[in-house]
């Protein structure tokens, strides 16, 4: 069994007891969470297409940790200019563990 569903703008195909690393939401470590926005559910061959959503479905996880990904170098240079930045960033995360798929 396995659903796709929307997080924070984002789409995620998730099963049961699977780690997502979602963008940072709001939330302690050890908090649940729930997520409605499913678009597509598939339960052993049947599968329900939402138009856009699902109506009643519903995705169970809990917060795990606040983390940060790897780091990302921009670098930005203007040949025989003199001109050079380099400047870094590290997307932050939410890793979730879902627990429960619910039709």
């Amino acid at each position: 069994m396995y659903a796709i569903v929307n997080i924070a703008g984002k789409q995620f195909k998730v099963t049961q007891d699977q780690f997502v690393y979602a963008p940072k939401m709001q939330g302690e470590a050890g908090a649940s969470v729930e997520f409605d926005q499913v678009l597509l559910l598939d339960d052993n061959g049947t599968v329900s297409v939402g138009a856009p959503l699902l109506e009643g479905a519903k995705i169970s996880g809990k917060i795990l940790d606040h983390v940060k990904g790897d780091k990302v170098i921009v670098f930005k240079k203007k040949r025989r200019k003199g001109y050079k930045k380099k400047n870094g960033h590290r997307q932050e995360f939410t890793k979730v563990l879902i627990e429960n798929i619910v039709l």
